[in-house]
C-alpha cells in the first residue's frame, strides 16, 4: 500500500513541512502496529510517499496504514495528524506498484521524465535497509521499479532528453539571461543536485561558477569540479555580487535572505571604495578640483549650482563607483541597471522569500517552477505508461502467485511424503522399480491440476479460498508446514556453520 502527498494533490507549504525530519518515519510506521511488516519512505522536493507492507490481508488495511503513517509523520514533523489524513492519497495492490513504477520513471514528476527521481527511489530503499524497515515484498517492489525505470529510459525518448527540474529552472531563466557565457554564478550546496546544476550551467556555456557549502564541504567539491570555493567570510559579499545564485543544499533554515544580500552589497561597496581610495587618490583630488572649476564657470541664474560634477563621470547622489544610492536602504547598487536572479532548488526552502523585497532581485523557487512546468510530451509519455502498466501487472501476478506458493509447497510435500511411504512398502515386497516409476508418474499427473488452479485462484484474488480448500480436503496446516520447513532450514544452516567452524 502507498500513501502519497505530491505536487499534484498537496500544497507547496505542506510538502515543504513534510521534507523536514522524515528520517525516522519508516521506523515509526513499523513500530505503530504489529500487522505492519515493512515500510519504505520516499521523500523528495515534490513528494512524500510511504510504502507499507502488511503481514496478512486486512479488511481495515487502508485505515490502519493511514493512521500509522499520519501518526508517524506527525510525530516526526509536528504537522497535525488530521491534516495529514486529509492530504494523503491512497494506492493499494497493483495500483501501488504502478504508481511507484511511474514515480521512478519520472512520469509523476513536475518535469515529466526527469532523471533524478530514479536515484532518489533507489536511495530510499537503501535507507530502509539500513534502518531495518524493509521487507522481502518491498525489496522486490522497489527493485522492479528501478528495472522498469531503466527500461523506459532505454526504450522511449523520455530518457534521452536530459530532463531535470534543474534544467527546467534554467530554461525559465533564459528570458532573464542574455549571455550565459558572461554570467557569474554562485552555487550553494555540494550534493547530487549541485552536481546536476553545475553540469546544466556548463552546458549553457557558463564558465564563472563558484561554490559555497554551509556544511563546509565546498573545498572538496570545488577541487573535484575545478572551480573556486567561497569561504563563510566572503559569502555575503559574493552572493550580492554575482548575476545568478543557485541554491540546492539540505541545510536547515534559510541560507540566503534579504539581510544577507543587503549586507553583502554594503561590503562590496566598501571594498570597492577602499580600492579606489588606495589606488587613485590623485584622480579623486583632480576630479574634485575639476568639479570646483566647473562650478565656478557655471552660469548664474536658474541653472546655477545644478551641475556639480561636470567632467568627473559622477552624478549627484552617487557613490565613488558611480552607483545610485538607494535612499530607502542605503544600498550602493544601481538596481535599475543590474538585476540579480536567485534560483532556489531547496525543499525546505534555502532562500527566504523576503529577498524579493531587495530591489533588483528576482526569486525563482520550486513553487514557481511547478506552475510553469511544460505539458507532457504525449506520445513518449503514453509509451512509457504502457511499459509501466505491463510491469505492474506482471509484478502483481508474481505477487499473487507467491501468496499461494506456501500452500502449493505444503500440498506437494504432503503428497510426496505419502508417495515415499508407498514406494518403501513396494520395495519391501520386492518390487523391481516399475511400481515406483508408475506411482511417481501418477503423483505428477494428480498434482498438475491443483498446482495450476493455485495460480488461477491467486490472480483472481482468492488465494485464501485455495488455502482453506487444501486444509479442508487434506487436513494440511499450511502455516504449520511452512513454519516446520523454516525451522528445518534454520537448523540445517546452524549445522552447516558448526561444521565449518569445527
Amino acid at each position: 500500500m502507498c500513501l502519497t502527498a505530491s505536487h499534484k494533490n498537496a500544497s507547496f507549504d505542506l510538502l515543504e513541512a513534510l521534507s523536514v525530519r522524515t528520517d525516522s518515519v519508516a521506523r515509526r510506521i513499523t513500530e505503530h502496529t504489529e500487522c505492519v511488516s515493512g515500510a519504505v519512505v520516499v521523500a523528495t522536493c515534490n513528494r512524500f510517499e510511504a510504502y507499507i507492507d502488511f503481514d496478512e490481508p486486512l479488511t481495515s488495511a487502508q485505515a490502519v496504514a493511514l493512521e500509522a503513517t499520519a501518526d508517524a509523520v506527525a510525530a516526526a514533523s509536528g504537522i497535525d495528524a488530521a491534516i495529514l489524513r486529509q492530504s494523503l492519497e491512497v494506492h493499494s495492490g497493483q495500483d501501488a506498484a504502478e504508481h511507484l513504477f511511474a514515480v521512478a520513471a519520472g512520469l509523476e514528476s513536475v518535469v515529466v521524465g526527469e532523471g533524478e527521481i530514479a536515484g532518489q527511489v533507489r536511495r530510499s530503499l537503501e535507507r530502509a535497509r539500513e534502518e531495518g524497515t524493509t521487507s522481502s515484498d518491498l525489496e522486490r517492489l522497489f527493485q522492479r521499479a528501478s528495472q522498469t525505470s531503466r527500461g523506459i529510459k532505454n526504450r522511449t525518448p523520455l530518457g534521452r532528453a536530459g530532463r531535470s527540474i534543474v534544467r527546467l529552472a534554467l530554461d525559465l531563466a533564459e528570458s532573464r539571461i542574455s549571455d550565459w557565457s558572461a554570467t557569474t554564478v554562485l552555487l550553494v550546496g555540494t550534493g547530487a543536485y549541485a552536481g546536476a546544476s553545475l553540469a546544466a550551467l556548463r552546458d549553457r556555456g557558463v564558465t564563472d561558477v563558484s561554490v559555497y557549502s554551509p556544511s563546509g564541504r565546498g573545498v572538496r567539491f570545488a577541487t573535484k569540479h575545478d572551480m573556486d570555493n567561497v569561504s563563510s567570510t566572503d559569502f555575503a559579499r559574493l552572493a550580492a555580487s554575482v548575476d545568478v545564485i543557485v541554491t540546492c543544499t539540505t541545510a536547515n533554515g534559510h541560507v540566503i535572505d534579504a539581510e544577507l544580500l543587503q549586507r553583502g552589497r554594503l561590503e562590496a561597496h566598501a571594498a570597492s571604495t577602499d580600492a579606489a581610495a588606495t589606488v587613485t587618490p590623485i584622480g579623486v583630488v583632480a576630479a574634485a578640483s575639476g568639479s570646483a572649476a566647473a562650478h565656478a564657470a557655471a552660469p548664474s541664474g536658474p541653472n546655477a549650482g545644478t551641475d556639480v560634477s561636470a567632467g568627473t563621470g559622477l552624478s549627484t547622489g552617487t557613490g565613488l563607483d558611480g552607483a545610485t544610492l538607494d535612499a530607502a536602504d542605503g544600498c550602493p547598487v544601481d538596481h535599475d541597471a543590474r538585476a540579480q536572479l536567485v534560483i532556489d532548488m531547496g525543499l525546505p526552502r534555502n532562500v527566504d522569500p523576503d529577498v524579493q523585497t531587495v530591489r533588483g532581485v528576482e526569486l525563482l523557487d520550486l513553487e514557481t517552477i511547478r506552475i510553469h512546468a511544460p505539458l507532457e510530451e504525449l506520445q513518449a509519455t503514453d509509451e512509457a505508461r504502457k511499459i509501466v502498466s505491463r510491469a505492474a501487472r506482471k509484478f502483481s501476478d508474481v505477487t499473487d502467485e507467491q501468496s499461494v506458493s506456501d500452500a502449493v509447497v505444503a500440498l506437494r510435500s504432503h503428497v510426496f511424503d505419502l508417495l515415499e511411504d508407498e514406494i518403501q512398502r513396494a520395495a519391501g515386497r520386492g518390487d523391481d522399480g516399475e511400481t515406483a516409476r508408475a506411482l511417481r508418474h501418477l503423483t505428477g499427473v494428480l498434482l498438475h491440476t491443483p498446482t495450476t488452479r493455485a495460480k488461477d485462484f491467486a490472480r483472481a484474488g482468492e488465494a485464501q479460498k485455495y488455502r482453506d480448500a487444501i486444509e479442508t480436503l487434506f487436513g494440511i496446516s499450511v502455516d504449520g508446514l511452512a513454519s516446520a520447513a523454516e525451522d528445518r532450514a534454520v537448523a540445517e544452516d546452524a549445522a552447516t556453520r558448526g561444521e565449518a567452524t569445527a
